[in-house]
Formats: C-alpha cells, structure tokens, sequence
C-alpha cells in the first residue's frame, strides 16, 4: 500500500491551500484517514482526521477542512487562513484493511512541505 501526498509549498500568512492524499494497493477497507504534521524541532502532532467522525487538533479548528472520497480512497485537506506555525512537513494517514488479511494496518505517506512565510 502506497500513499502518494501532494499539495504543500509556499504561501503568504493568510493564504490557502489545498493537500491531497491518494492510496493505492489492495486496500479493502478503509478506516480512519488523516492528516498529521511536524514542524522543525517539535514531535508530530495530529491535525485532523476522519473515519466515523471528524477531529481536529485545536489549534486548526475553523481553519482547516478534512474531507475524504472513499471511492477513489483520497483525503483532502483545505487550509485556510494560515499562519507561519503552520509550517512544517504534512503527512496523509491511513488505517486499512488488506485483502485476504485480518487485522488493521496503519500506512503513512512521504510526507509534502507547507510553508508559510512573507
């Protein structure tokens, strides 16, 4: 299972973005996918997920929208308003199942740059 993130790159305090994350592999099911990110120094810290229900880590409520296209297994995140403490490496999540396989397994991505800057 692979998954392939793309969307970071620089932007002015203020500005948007949009992150997109696609899965691809013999996924049979799909759980929980989601965002988390770490900036220069600092642990990685969740930033939103969504499965059954949505989270958001406090500090992107009402700046950031996670959505997910289960068909095509992608999960976007639109980042709106952003600051320079946004700033760090993004990397997508996935909790999924395999075929023929029991058990949940947990797949990450590369990893895609936002940074936020005048």
């Amino acid at each position: 299972v692979q998954l392939q993130a793309s969307g970071g790159g620089l932007v002015q305090p203020g500005g948007s973005l949009r992150l997109s994350c696609t899965a691809s592999g013999p996924i049979y099911e799909i759980n929980r996918m989601g965002w988390y990110r770490q900036a220069p120094g600092k642990q990685r810290e969740s930033v939103a997920n969504i499965g059954d229900r949505i989270d958001y880590a406090d500090s992107v409520k009402g700046r950031f929208t996670i959505s997910r296209d289960n068909t095509l297994k992608l999960v976007y995140l639109e980042m709106n308003s952003l600051n320079p403490e946004d700033t760090a490496v993004y990397f997508c999540y996935v909790k999924y199942r395999l075929y023929g396989r029991r058990g949940w397994y947990d797949g990450w991505g590369q990893g895609t740059l936002v940074t936020v800057s005048s």
